[in-house]
């Protein structure tokens, strides 16, 4: 029923999307149970919690339908206790391979995962984590998305981290064809918390912003080697970007489009049930249209607008209910206020920072 649930929402978005004057992203929501015995974090999902746990949707492309479905297979499992959010995650994979070791490097040069978590959803402040098959971490802040100017923390690290690898095959053995890599991650919220609303780890009802993805080169067996494969017309290696919740375009680091993230009471096993705030995500998106075009504007002027009309030419949002909204520009800085579309005491804001929060009247 929950799976049938969430599907529906997600028609409703994409049957909207093709209506609409302006794209409407799918959003998509994981429910996060708690666990009910210990974890031991070796990339094997045997315990019994993890055996209960919802497998998310299978990864898209990160531009979702505009580009074809993924070639391999990648699915994520979520959990959480009062200490770690854990992370099960199986990449199908014929041959598995990884040549970084060191720390803090570029992982998505390689084959990789990574997660992507914003716990207050204003767009700012949130953690990224990068791993390839070595079990090699990258793992860093964002101050904000680099767009907004945003600035990358690499010697930020998520203290009391726990992670295994496991492989079914043989690493960097072209010989053989394999069946996947797994990644099983613990992140404990006394690191997590730096940029949650409250500090601390969340409470049964809560909902944070998340994503995760998978860069996949495409390559060729040379001499025994894995070599990636070059795009001639390009002169670039060929690489796909695989996701949980579809992005606007190939940029990562749009937070505004991640998927949710919704903590339950329950345990894991338990009945439960999600429903997604449609008004808010609609907002939420159409604001950050606002900000691209304000940003083109200052680039092309020199200052923000205050034209409503420059900015945003629908007049109504996808379900029919008209868009009430106001904005102030200057040469330094804009603010843009919208109302939900079914409930006018709650207000989202976003300003030339890029920043996304939510008022209630």
């Amino acid at each position: 029923m929950l799976k049938l649930q969430l599907t529906l929402l997600a028609g409703l978005l994409l049957c909207l999307s093709a209506h609409a004057q302006y794209p409407l992203i799918e959003s998509r929501a994981y429910i996060c149970k708690q666990t009910i015995g210990e974890l031991k974090i070796d990339g094997l999902p045997s315990e019994e919690s993890w055996q209960l746990a919802q497998w998310t949707g299978e990864f898209v492309d990160i531009e979702g339908n505009k580009r074809p479905k993924p070639y391999h297979k990648t699915r994520v499992k979520m959990l959480w206790d009062e200490d770690y959010l854990y992370f099960y995650a199986e990449l199908e994979e014929p041959h598995v391979w990884a040549k970084l070791k060191e720390r803090d490097t570029v992982i998505f040069y390689d084959n990789d995962f990574e997660i992507f978590i914003d716990p207050d959803g204003d767009t700012h402040s949130y953690y990224e984590y990068e791993v390839n098959a070595f079990n090699t971490v990258w793992d860093l802040m964002l101050t904000r998305p680099y767009r907004d100017q945003g600035q990358a923390i690499d010697n930020w690290n998520i203290n009391g981290l726990k992670s295994a690898v496991h492989i079914e095959g043989t690493l960097n053995d072209p010989s053989d064809k394999d069946k996947y890599w797994a990644i099983e991650v613990a992140m404990p919220w006394t690191t997590l918390e730096e940029a949650a609303a409250r500090g601390g780890h969340p409470q049964p009802g809560d909902t944070w912003r998340l994503n995760f993805s998978r860069v996949q080169w495409d390559t060729e067996i040379k001499n025994g080697q894995y070599v990636k494969v070059v795009n001639k017309e390009r002169g670039k290696p060929v690489e796909h970007n695989w996701v949980w919740s579809p992005q606007r375009a190939i940029a990562m680091h749009e937070p505004e489009f991640w998927g949710q993230l919704y903590f339950s009471g329950k345990k894991v096993g338990e009945t439960d049930q999600f429903v997604s705030d449609f008004g808010s995500e609609e907002v939420r998106q159409l604001l950050s249209f606002i900000h691209r075009k304000q940003k083109d504007i200052k680039r092309e002027s020199g200052s923000y607008s205050s034209s409503k009309t420059d900015l945003l030419e629908t007049k109504t949002f996808n379900v029919g209910r008209p868009i009430v909204w106001e904005v102030e520009g200057n040469a330094y800085r804009y603010h843009a206020i919208m109302q939900h579309p079914f409930n006018a005491a709650i207000l989202w804001h976003m300003d030339e920072t890029g920043r996304l929060w939510k008022e209630f009247k």
